[in-house]
C-alpha cells in the first residue's frame, strides 16, 4: 500500500511543493485546512482531484491546531505513516503585533499535534518545522550545535515547538525530528514576505504598474534557498534510520540591499530610483545575519540545494513577471515546478 501522509499548512508555500513532492513518490496525502468564507487553496488547485474519483490521492480535512480534540480525531482517522506541521503564524514582523495569536499556533499548536499523535496511538514519524530565526542575535555560521537566541514572538514560539519535539522524541520514544531551515522563497512566497515583495514590485515597476517599493532595514543578512528543493530534505529528515535535527540551507548569506540589486538588475532598471524607507517594516528587535552550516544535511541525508540567493531572485522575477504576462494563477499552477532551473532563469533571454 502507498504510504500515507498528513500535512498542516498544506495551502502554504512549503505545503504545497511537499505536497507535490509526496505525490510524485506515490504518497496518499492528506491536508488540513481552516474553515473560511472563502478559498485559499490556490497553491494546491493544480493538484486536486474529486475525492470521489477512484485513482484520487490528495484529500483534504477541517481542522485547526488550536483545536486539539479535531487533531486526535484526524490522527485516529488517517492513521498516517508520516506527519509534517508546516502550520503556523510564519510572519516574523507580524508576531510582533499578534503576539499572543503567535505563541498560540506557533507554539502551543505543535504540543497539541504531538499529543494527538500520542494520544491516537498510531506509530508515525513527526516532522517539526522550525527555522533559523531560532539563533537570532547568535552571529553566524549556525550550524545545529549554535545556542539560540531568539529576536522575536515569532521565534520565542518556535523555540518551544523545538524543544517540545524534542522533548516527545526522548519521553515517548517517537520518531520526531526538527527541520531547521533557514530562508527558502519561491514565486509562491507571500506577497508580504520582503523576497517575493521585492520581485513582485520588480515586475510591476518593469510593466509600468507600480511607482515606488516600501522597505525597512536592508542591511539584514539572510541565507536564501529555493523552497522546492527544501521540502526534498523535510521528506529526508523522515526517511533516516534514526530521528535527528538537521539545517538546511545554502551557505551563503546575502543582504536585502544585495537582492534588491539582482532582481532590479535582472530588468534593467536601478533600484535605487524606486525604493524609499519605511519605520514601520522595522522590528523592534532586528536579527542581523542568519547563514547557515548544512554540511550534516549533505553528509547523512545526501541534501545539497542547488539554486543560491542570486539565481532565485532572478527565477522570482522571472515568474512574477511571467504572471502579469498569464494572469495570477500562472503562479499557482503546475506549470511552475515542471520548468527547469535554466528555463526560468533564462526565459527572459
Amino acid at each position: 500500500m502507498a504510504k500515507r501522509a498528513l500535512i498542516t499548512g498544506i495551502t502554504g508555500q512549503d505545503g504545497s511543493y511537499l505536497a507535490e513532492l509526496l505525490l510524485a513518490k506515490g504518497y496518499e496525502v492528506h491536508g488540513v485546512i481552516r474553515r473560511a468564507s472563502t478559498f485559499n487553496t490556490s497553491r494546491i488547485d493544480h493538484l486536486y482531484v474529486d475525492p470521489h474519483d477512484p485513482n484520487a490521492k490528495l484529500f483534504l480535512h477541517y481542522g485547526d491546531l488550536s483545536d486539539g480534540a479535531r487533531l486526535v480525531t484526524l490522527m485516529s482517522e488517517i492513521n498516517p505513516d508520516e506527519v509534517y506541521n508546516l502550520a503556523a503564524q510564519s510572519h516574523v514582523r507580524v508576531s510582533f503585533d499578534e503576539p499572543e495569536h503567535t505563541a498560540d499556533t506557533t507554539g502551543t499548536g505543535t504540543i497539541r499535534l504531538l499529543e494527538a499523535v500520542r494520544l491516537s496511538g498510531i506509530d508515525t514519524k513527526f516532522y517539526q518545522a522550525s527555522t533559523s530565526e531560532l539563533y537570532g542575535a547568535t552571529p553566524p555560521p549556525q550550524n545545529e550545535e549554535t545556542p539560540f537566541y531568539p529576536r522575536s514572538p515569532y521565534a520565542a514560539a518556535k523555540l518551544y515547538s523545538y524543544w517540545i519535539t524534542k522533548n516527545y522524541r526522548e519521553a515517548y520514544d517517537m520518531f520526531a525530528v526538527n527541520g531547521i531551515l533557514f530562508n527558502h522563497e519561491s514565486p509562491r512566497r507571500g506577497e508580504t514576505f520582503v523576497t517575493r515583495k521585492i520581485t513582485r514590485a520588480v515586475a510591476r515597476i518593469k510593466a509600468g504598474l507600480q511607482k515606488d517599493l516600501y522597505l525597512g532595514n536592508l542591511d539584514s543578512i539572510r541565507d536564501w534557498g529555493y523552497a522546492a528543493e527544501y521540502v526534498e530534505g523535510m521528506w529526508r529528515m523522515l526517511q533516516a534510520d534514526t530521528p535527528e535535527d538537521f539545517v538546511l540551507a545554502t551557505g551563503v548569506g546575502y543582504t536585502i540591499r544585495e537582492f534588491l540589486e539582482t532582481s532590479f538588475g535582472h530588468v534593467g532598471l536601478d533600484w535605487k530610483e524606486f525604493v524609499k524607507f519605511d519605520e514601520r517594516y522595522l522590528r523592534p528587535t532586528e536579527v542581523d545575519a542568519l547563514i547557515g552550516d548544512p554540511s550534516k544535511a549533505a553528509d547523512k541525508l545526501g541534501w545539497v540545494p542547488s539554486v543560491r540567493g542570486d539565481e532565485l531572485a532572478k527565477l522570482m522575477v522571472d515568474a512574477d513577471t511571467m504572471a502579469l504576462e498569464k494572469g495570477p494563477e500562472w503562479i499557482d499552477t503546475v506549470t511552475l515546478p515542471t520548468w527547469s532551473n535554466a528555463e526560468l532563469l533564462g526565459a527572459r533571454a
